[in-house]
């Protein structure tokens, strides 16, 4: 997959579980571990907006694009 998430080491760095970042941004604690975990197929902007609020970052700092070699 060309985006790999970021979110657990952004989480490791705020000090904040997965539990309490679906708590705070109302996103369902599945799709959070989905997400930490890169099995999620497709993320709402508006999750994107939440995690970045909640985390004080930038949607760069939970993804990144890794273009694909051929």
């Amino acid at each position: 997959m060309p985006i790999k998430f970021k979110l657990k080491v952004q989480l490791a760095m705020k000090g904040m579980t997965q539990k309490r970042l679906a708590e705070v941004t109302g996103i369902r604690p599945p799709t959070v571990s989905a997400i930490c975990t890169g099995t999620i197929k497709q993320i709402p902007v508006v999750a994107i907006e939440r995690i970045c609020n909640a985390l004080g970052c930038q949607p760069g700092d939970i993804m990144e694009f890794i273009p694909n070699e051929e």
